[in-house]
């Protein structure tokens, strides 16, 4: 299992991923699916896979093949807008799904990516690759997108993600829903790859967040006991405390 997600604010975007492929007693898998891409000077990709890891590995083969042999062909360096790079590597990623997915009898080859960055002056943005080869925009009411095993850290994403959050904050919004990801699905799990991206610098700032990590150790132990302590301010439910109820509801919550 898989867990991506990246963010566009407006200082620029926030990629984060999990590296655990299987889970068991016995058989874990560590792969990296967060992978940077700075073809020109003024280009920079980051691209996040979930699905099958064959055909992302060889997706992935094909692009750095197609970077190392310059030529009357696409790549990512010949991408004039972050778009054209997104069907570009759709193409490429429908290619290899085609190629290999009657051998496979029944087994999905399929697989979806996450391409964000920036190129040239157009506005930094994420994209979501579809295995069809097509992709969508993330919105600016919704300004995030997530891929592989979403649905537990998707409400923290849609309470606390917006374009007018700093770097600082959509890190934290960010490492609590893999929290909250890796706390409901022992499939996914740290280390963690987090890539920072500034507009308009094409300049990543890259970490690997490991298992051991004090600080993470420090944010998970923040994230569980907040919870616990949030719970214990909603308001009572029992019968006999409903009376009560109109009164927290004017000392709490907004007007309408």
């Amino acid at each position: 299992m898989t867990y991506c997600l990246a963010m566009r604010l407006h200082e620029g975007l926030v990629f984060l991923a999990d590296t655990r492929t299987n889970a068991g007693v016995d058989n874990v898998g560590i792969y990296s699916k967060q992978h940077v891409f700075q073809p020109t000077t003024n280009s920079t990709f980051v691209l996040q896979s979930a699905g099958n890891l064959a055909t992302t590995q060889e997706v992935l083969d094909r692009l750095r093949r197609d970077l190392d042999r310059p030529g009357d062909h696409d790549s990512l360096a010949t991408a004039s807008y972050l778009f054209e790079a997104a069907l570009y590597v759709g193409t490429v990623l429908r290619t290899v799904i085609e190629e290999h997915q009657q051998a496979l009898h029944g087994a999905d080859a399929t697989a979806t990516l996450i391409l964000g960055g920036q190129v040239g002056q157009e506005a930094a943005d994420i994209l979501l690759v579809y295995p069809e080869g097509n992709y969508i925009r993330a919105s600016d009411d919704m300004p995030f997108l997530q891929i592989g095993e979403t649905k537990y850290g998707k409400f923290l994403l849609e309470m606390a993600a917006t374009l007018d959050v700093d770097t600082a904050t959509a890190v934290k919004i960010a490492i609590s829903s893999m929290l909250s990801t890796a706390r409901a699905n022992v499939a996914v799990g740290p280390p963690y790859d987090l890539a920072l991206y500034s507009r308009d610098t094409h300049a990543l700032e890259t970490q690997r967040i490991d298992a051991d990590s004090q600080s993470l150790r420090a944010l998970s132990y923040a994230w569980e006991r907040m919870l616990r302590s949030s719970v214990a301010q909603l308001p009572s439910f029992l019968p006999a405390d409903l009376p009560q109820l109109d009164e927290w509801i004017v000392e709490n919550l907004p007007a309408g």
